[in-house]
């Protein structure tokens, strides 16, 4: 898969690969202006390439253009604020 081509519907980005999803990521409104980031999947034969953080980087743009606060649930978006603290702004208190 050499392009990415990350789609959106409410609720999550993704990538599909001949009609089959094969990376995830969602995310679920929590009220006042709050969302969660609930979820990351990455289809084993494609883990290792960045995509987890590109998934993440969607959500987080999308929390920016909305003014939103995140919560990260998922393991993998609460590893990402530890590493890019640059983004720690959006993290909900």
């Amino acid at each position: 898969m050499d392009k990415r081509n990350i789609q959106t519907k409410p609720g999550s980005f993704f990538i599909e690969n001949n009609g089959k999803t094969v990376a995830k990521i969602t995310y679920s409104p929590q009220g006042n202006g709050v969302i969660s980031i609930d979820h990351t999947y990455i289809s084993p034969g494609l883990r290792g390439q960045g995509i987890a953080d590109e998934l993440v980087r969607k959500v987080i743009g999308y929390a920016r253009e909305e003014d939103l606060k995140i919560i990260p649930v998922c393991s993998y978006a609460g590893h990402y604020f530890d590493k890019y603290v640059d983004e720690r702004d959006l993290l909900h208190q």
